[in-house]
């Protein structure tokens, strides 16, 4: 029986701990879950106790207003700047060269002596058929009178009619021989002339190819110098047969301006005209080759340059237009963002047309003056905040390209 308590009175105790345990614990429950309850924890906070949430910050970009203006609707190509007339001098008479007339990489006249041959074997030569002519004229005027005087003779009865064919057989021979000579005469003139070497064209002259005191002949296939005419001058140039329609439209209705600016686009050189269209096109190439002429007074244009000809074909009068960085391409095509007038932005769709000059005309969507992003857009939602400011930095109102 001794043994027995003091089982109990520790059975008696851990069941008193137990207790006390859970009441502690479920007590402190009660607590925290009641909102009156200050003890044993403090009580919640409300939710109007909170913090209030921070607005959302606005985001920087550039803006712009759409404007209305005239695009120039050009196509461009690769060109090669080319001389309507380069011709070599050649030499049509034989002899020595004495003298040479022209300076090299200078201006000549059509005319101007570039050079001379020695003339003295065709002086002679034609003074040879001068002396011919003279004799053969007198042999014809004695002709003359043998006719006269056996017709006289062969009228009055005391002449034969042999005798009056005869005389106007020698009259015909030394006629024609007359007139063989005079062709000599012509022939050692021209001959002549050939000697003094004459510019055919207005041009420049390139390097001489020949030296004075040279013996030459009409035959050599070396000539004396290259003219090349500088002004006007042309270029040649090709574009795809898909402009073709517009570009014979367009001459139909006058001359089509043609603008060439250097290869590699940083210097404008020179306005002309379309001049040729080819007649036909390229089959291996699907180009059709065109030609247009320019003054050149300045001598910008040099044969053989390489340069990039734009042709304009018509214009796009009043097309409303934004920077063509504010066009966005998404899964649905085209669209840019437009300003709200609450500092919101929404993507518009909009329907592209041309692009000129860094502008790209809208056919829908935007009008003309409205807000529209130039960059930052891929900070943006529909709806963002935005700060926005123009290129010059002013962020009270989107300036845009003048009309």
């Amino acid at each position: 029986m001794d043994e027995q308590r003091p089982s109990r009175s520790n059975g008696w105790l851990r069941a008193l701990v137990t207790t006390l345990v859970l009441g502690a614990i479920f007590g402190g429950g009660l607590f925290v879950l009641q909102p009156n309850h200050g003890w044993p924890f403090p009580q919640a906070k409300k939710n109007s106790d909170a913090a209030p949430s921070s607005k959302p910050a606005a985001i920087p970009v550039t803006v712009a207003k759409a404007s209305t203006r005239d695009l120039r609707i050009e196509r461009s190509g690769l060109g090669t700047v080319i001389s309507l007339n380069a011709i070599d001098v050649k030499f049509r008479a034989d002899g020595q060269l004495q003298t040479i007339g022209f300076k090299e990489g200078r201006d000549v006249q059509a005319g101007d002596v570039l050079a001379q041959i020695d003339p003295r074997p065709y002086q002679a030569q034609l003074a040879q058929s001068e002396a011919a002519y003279q004799k053969d004229q007198a042999s014809l005027n004695n002709a003359r009178a043998d006719e006269a005087r056996a017709e006289k003779l062969g009228s009055s009865g005391a002449g034969t009619n042999q005798a009056v064919e005869t005389a106007r057989a020698q009259v015909a021979v030394f006629t024609a021989a007359l007139a063989g000579d005079q062709a000599a005469i012509d022939a050692a003139k021209l001959n002549l002339e050939f000697t003094t070497v004459k510019a055919p064209i207005a041009g420049r002259a390139g390097m001489r190819q020949v030296d004075e005191g040279a013996v030459v002949h009409a035959s050599d296939s070396t000539g004396l110098v290259s003219i090349t005419q500088m002004s006007p001058i042309a270029v040649r140039f090709s574009l795809p047969q898909d402009d073709l329609p517009a570009l014979v439209a367009g001459q139909a209705q006058g001359d089509l301006a043609v603008a060439v600016d250097s290869r590699d686009g940083s210097r404008h050189l020179a306005d002309g005209k379309l001049e040729v269209i080819d007649s036909q096109i390229d089959v291996a190439t699907g180009m059709v080759r065109l030609k247009a002429v320019f003054p050149n007074d300045a001598r910008v244009l040099w044969p053989g340059e390489l340069v990039d000809a734009r042709v304009l074909i018509g214009v796009d009068h009043d097309a409303t237009v934004v920077p063509s960085a504010a066009v966005q391409n998404g899964q649905d095509g085209s669209y840019v963002f437009v300003v709200r007038p609450d500092k919101t932005v929404s993507a518009v769709a909009v329907n592209t047309g041309l692009t000129v000059d860094g502008y790209t005309a809208l056919l829908s969507g935007v009008s003309s003056g409205q807000d529209i992003v130039l960059d930052g857009q891929s900070r943006l939602t529909r709806g963002s905040l935005i700060s926005p400011r123009t290129e010059t930095g002013d962020s009270n109102k989107a300036q845009g390209p003048s009309t």
